[in-house]
């Protein structure tokens, strides 16, 4: 059976939906970080997170030409309402709702919203850095795709010295397996896992995983599925990844 028709793979309001179902359900807190023509761009937190216990911090649809990324964590956590009801999340599920809609990667302003979470006075990234400005993290996962891409991959930001993306991945590579190449996007990879021990310097602005690792969240991984697989497996996989980083770092 497949889990999202293809004719609702861009539709946004569903997606939202969708979500306040979902927290209802959960008992999570939804807040309105903005809207944008129309479109409310949410935040979802668990009564956990609400208490202050260190979160899993999850978002997606940062890029609205990688709807995988955004089905694939409505997905996952529409199975894990138990879940959601005694752990600590701080869940972002579509933080470019218009681009969605529209299919592309840039937000309603023609912006690419990934160079933009240093900004304060963004109209989406400014409100997003007074929602998790103080919010303990655990770690944080950053669901997206890349047309590129000849399998799973992910890049990881993290504290400690012992890479914990290997075994993400293998736990998950059932669905889609690794990207082989040993060079993604200029960075060095190994079975799909790129880590990065310094921040890069290069890019015109900052990305949410490295503002979420400057801002003290101890470990950031980037997961990204091949947008040219089919809709229905790459949701898989960002659903199988989201479970598999739960199991590798559980709550203490």
């Amino acid at each position: 059976m497949k889990l999202l028709p293809n004719h609702r793979a861009h539709d946004a309001r569903h997606l939202i939906q969708r979500w306040r179902m979902l927290a209802r359900k959960s008992g999570c807190q939804v807040r309105t970080l903005c809207e944008v023509d129309g479109l409310p761009v949410l935040a979802i937190e668990s009564a956990a997170a609400q208490k202050g216990m260190p979160a899993a911090y999850l978002s997606s649809g940062v890029h609205g030409d990688e709807p995988g990324a955004a089905w694939g964590l409505l997905t996952w956590a529409e199975k894990q309402v138990r879940e959601l009801k005694r752990g600590s999340f701080l869940i972002a599920p579509c933080l470019n709702p218009v681009g969605l809609t529209l299919n592309t990667r840039a937000d309603h302003r023609g912006i690419d919203i990934n160079r933009r979470f240093h900004d304060a006075e963004d109209v989406i990234c400014g409100p997003w850095q007074r929602w998790i400005t103080g919010k303990a993290m655990r770690f944080g996962l950053c669901l997206h795709e890349d047309y590129d891409a000849q399998g799973i991959y992910l890049y990881e930001l993290n504290h400690a010295r012992q890479t914990a993306g290997h075994g993400i991945i293998e736990r998950c590579s059932s669905v889609i397996a690794p990207d082989p190449r040993k060079n993604i996007d200029g960075q060095r990879a190994k079975g799909g896992v790129i880590r990065r021990r310094t921040l890069p310097t290069h890019l015109p602005g900052m990305p949410e995983a490295i503002e979420l690792h400057q801002r003290g969240c101890p470990l950031t991984v980037t997961f990204e599925t091949p947008s040219e697989f089919d809709l229905d497996t790459r949701v898989r996989a960002q659903a199988s990844f989201i479970k598999a980083a739960m199991e590798a770092f559980p709550a203490s």
